[in-house]
């Protein structure tokens, strides 16, 4: 166990997963049938000796406090950790004042009551492995004020738009903070994951609401960043940014192959999540399913190509699923074809028999819809 606090912190204004977000809060998005996204964050802190977590929730918060529950599932023993689930306590009248800074304060006591010295603030909506234990070693050794993690990527001209990136000296300390407007291939792109002292981040909380009532974590770190000693930490392996439907799709239709899962997930790092007991997956005689992922509780009558399906899915004899996100409870019917389509929870893909659309522009049918 290391001495820092975790905080899962809200996801900043540039994500926006249309349609599946009016549903959910983005931590309790549905990612690869089996996990929420949530689950990366979590597992990452927990397996780094991190047991006392603060997870804060802009909206919609009840998917989540189901899926979390105690923590039990990350490891989480309640002697010798903690999960707060937290939202703002007052009523916010524009939704400009709802962000993190504002959220902080709210629940200032919880933070201000921690024991941990150092605090690890994190999103939800970066997918990677890391062991913390490293970050905070390299944040003692360089006596960094803040320790912000980073990827180095050759595709920021397509994926990671509007995050941040970080322009670097030769020592990895950070000289300026910029969005990526998609100009370059090769960028340094921000996780938006900082450790520093719980003194340091408090004071942030309240230099920031001093600035701006508008302020977030992020404005006021890219303020003060010619300040402090802010420092990089590279994170190995594979890294995605889930902020927008197309990018949702992307990673998912992408981790379908094993190949690429393989660098995401490793058996001496397991990524935890809350289990559903069901019975496996069922394939009559007419199925055909290729380069997919199915989670168990399905019925497959249909062929699946090169497509996440989700608990207690049923796709009927004659169907077409490929390059599609089917999410649980939902039905596709006798002959439907979809192509590069995202089927929100418990919707029913009968009466019209082609959804099909090219993957620049993914096609998205709601929640409990009948279609």
């Amino acid at each position: 166990m290391i001495n820092v606090l975790g905080i899962i912190n809200y996801d900043d204004a540039s994500v926006h997963v249309a349609g599946l977000e009016n549903y959910r809060p983005i931590p309790s998005l549905s990612f690869l049938a089996r996990y929420r996204l949530i689950d990366f964050a979590l597992s990452n802190m927990t397996n780094s000796g991190i047991k006392r977590i603060q997870v804060y929730v802009k909206h919609k918060p009840r998917s989540i406090i189901e899926h979390l529950g105690s923590g039990r599932q990350y490891n989480i023993n309640s002697k010798h950790g903690k999960l707060r689930i937290l939202t703002g306590e007052d009523s916010i009248q524009s939704e400009a004042y709802n962000h993190d800074i504002t959220a902080f304060l709210q629940n200032m006591r919880f933070i201000e009551d921690a024991n941990q010295e150092y605090v690890m603030i994190m999103p939800s909506h970066m997918i990677y492995t890391v062991d913390f234990k490293g970050v905070y070693k390299q944040h003692l050794e360089t006596k960094a004020d803040v320790t912000v993690l980073y990827k180095t990527v050759n595709n920021a001209h397509e994926s990671f738009m509007g995050v941040d990136t970080l322009k670097l000296d030769d020592k990895k300390q950070v000289l300026e903070i910029e969005k990526n407007r998609g100009k370059y291939k090769n960028r340094h792109i921000s996780l938006a994951a900082y450790m520093m002292s719980r003194e340091l981040f408090i004071h942030l909380i309240h230099l920031a609401d001093n600035i701006s009532s508008l302020y977030t974590l992020r404005d006021v770190l890219q303020e003060q960043a010619p300040l402090l000693k802010m420092i990089g930490f590279s994170v190995k392996g594979y890294v995605a940014c889930i902020n927008s439907l197309k990018e949702y799709f992307r990673v998912n239709m992408e981790l379908t192959d094993y190949n690429i899962a393989k660098e995401l997930f490793r058996d001496e790092w397991p990524i935890h999540t809350r289990t559903s007991d069901s019975c496996p997956a069922q394939y009559t005689p007419t199925a055909r399913v290729n380069c997919s992922i199915v989670a168990n509780g399905c019925f497959i009558e249909g062929t699946v190509v090169g497509s996440v399906i989700g608990r207690g899915v049923v796709i009927k004899k004659g169907a077409l699923v490929e390059n599609s996100i089917v999410l649980e409870g939902s039905v596709i019917g006798e002959d439907v074809h979809l192509k590069n389509v995202v089927v929100d929870k418990s919707a029913v893909v009968s009466k019209v028999k082609e959804l099909v659309s090219d993957d620049s522009k993914i096609l998205y049918v709601k929640r409990q819809d009948r279609v």
